[in-house]
């Protein structure tokens, strides 16, 4: 193979690779993140689930909430709204807010969790 060959092959598999890199790190942001602070198993009928979610001051978010039982069976499922925030409000300038959501359960659950959070339109 000659110089120039083994040149633009460098080339071709260092763009790739820097394509790829972007990707993962540009195409992985949603713009938002979740926290989860704690959870309370009140009784056989209810969980509830603190989480700390950042994400644009303005936007809106949902995040889905789900009890498990120790089979790791869902047992309560719910989907909170984070509305926006005043720049005043929460912490980092309103990027942050502490949110407590409330989990129905038909049977007793042993731990509360934050399955995923997207911002709505």
């Amino acid at each position: 193979m000659s110089k120039r060959s083994k040149l633009i092959l460098l080339v071709v598999a260092g763009a790739l690779s820097l394509t790829w890199v972007l990707w993962v790190v540009i195409g992985g942001n949603t713009g938002i993140s979740q926290k989860i602070l704690s959870y309370n198993v009140a009784d056989g009928t209810m969980t509830t689930v603190d989480l700390a979610v950042t994400k644009d001051p303005s936007a809106t978010a949902k995040c889905a909430l789900k009890a498990m039982n120790d089979s790791y069976a869902v047992v309560g499922w719910n989907v909170v709204t984070v509305g926006p925030n005043a720049k005043d409000a929460g912490s980092e300038n309103g990027r942050t807010t502490t949110v407590r959501g409330e989990i129905r359960t038909d049977s007793l659950a042993v731990t509360g969790v934050v399955e995923n959070c997207w911002l709505v339109k």
